[in-house]
């Protein structure tokens, strides 16, 4: 089956069970995340990882022994439809959230969700403040971005000390605050970049750039921001006989870059989370997907994990009260497709962090 008929599938899993409706279930799961906007390609990934999840979940009891209904908003990585989302959930009775993506609307939607004691949980958002906040219900399965920075940085020196560096940033809090951190850290080891520039996206002036790159003699461009504007500058580089190492990070984890890139995108390299593909813990998982045509990259799994988090956490609990669950993630362990894993007193699970990934035809896997 195809990924489009595959997601068709699937869909008509989750609309079953919302049109089953809430008066059939004590459990009422939102799921947020950008369903249009710069950044749908992600929230597809997620949303199918918590659609998966949600169908295991049920078959084996639900929680709590109540199955699960799907509540899903788009918040189209937007701070502010984050925020209306996070409201509507509220003002409906729904209290476990699966969600947000982008560091800005998770940041934003959080502080709804912990003023009402909601509980919520990231599958992508790496923003340090989300965590460093100490809100009692608000977690994440995906790394932080101070571990990305950290590695990135390491990489950077180890690999290219004697070339020419630019890093790259844009208006999000993502792309900044990456592109802060690694050039803290890069410069803490005792390497300077050559130049570091913030750009506006969808506004910047490719060719200017990519002028302004050359003439710097950069060797080494890390761009810290989304797949669809490090897509195009890497594609319109080859295209005017430009060809640096391009670095970007788990903003460009999805086939959407591969596609806009073209065949430019191969050996560029990128920071992100493990790939839960390989871990034995999500065989069972992968298997299913698998099954419906569906390769499970990306954050796919990552949105899998948020919702199965929530639904270990309160059968261990055996309750579906959210902060009984909040309490029992930050005290227990679960066998998760993340492994046997936890979450730290600030809501930081205790997987493995940031990984070194190249592509390669379209797609990526772990680099040498």
């Amino acid at each position: 089956m195809r990924r489009d008929g595959a997601v068709a599938a699937l869909w008509l899993v989750a609309g079953a069970l919302l049109c089953a409706g809430p008066a059939r279930a004590d459990v009422v799961v939102g799921v947020a995340v950008p369903r249009t906007g710069p950044i749908a390609g992600i929230g597809e990934q997620v949303l199918l990882g918590v659609q998966a999840a949600a169908r295991d979940v049920n078959a084996r009891g639900g929680i709590a022994g109540e199955p699960i209904v799907l509540d899903v908003q788009d918040d189209a990585c937007d701070p502010g439809q984050a925020v209306a989302a996070a409201e509507r959930f509220v003002k409906a009775g729904v209290r476990l959230i699966v969600g947000h993506v982008c560091s800005s609307a998770s940041l934003a939607a959080s502080d709804v969700y912990a003023a009402a004691g909601a509980v919520m949980i990231s599958p992508a958002s790496n923003a340090a403040r989300l965590t460093d906040r100490g809100l009692p219900t608000i977690f994440r399965v995906s790394g932080r971005e101070d571990d990305q920075g950290r590695l990135s940085a390491t990489i950077l020196a180890e690999r290219f000390r004697d070339k020419k560096i630019a890093i790259l940033s844009d208006d999000t809090p993502l792309s900044r605050n990456l592109a802060d951190s690694t050039k803290a850290n890069l410069n803490k080891i005792g390497q300077n970049e050559a130049l570091f520039a913030a750009i506006a996206p969808g506004q910047t002036d490719d060719a200017a750039l990519i002028k302004r790159l050359q003439a710097a003699g950069i060797d080494v461009v890390y761009y810290g921001g989304h797949y669809q504007e490090m897509g195009r500058l890497v594609r319109k580089a080859a295209e005017q006989g430009y060809r640096p190492q391009w670095f970007g990070t788990s903003g460009i984890a999805t086939k959407e870059f591969g596609v806009l890139a073209g065949p430019a995108s191969d050996g560029v390299l990128m920071t992100f989370n493990p790939d839960l593909r390989r871990k034995p813990e999500a065989a069972a998982a992968v298997k299913a997907f698998q099954a419906e045509g569906v390769d499970p990259d990306g954050f796919t799994l990552y949105g899998y994990a948020a919702l199965q988090a929530l639904a270990e956490a309160g059968n261990f609990a055996k309750s579906t009260d959210p902060k009984a669950i909040a309490e029992t993630l930050h005290a227990e362990r679960f066998n998760l497709v993340l492994g046997n894993v936890g979450f730290d007193q600030k809501g930081d699970v205790t997987a493995p962090g940031y990984v070194l990934y190249v592509w390669r035809d379209g797609a990526f896997g772990y680099a040498n």
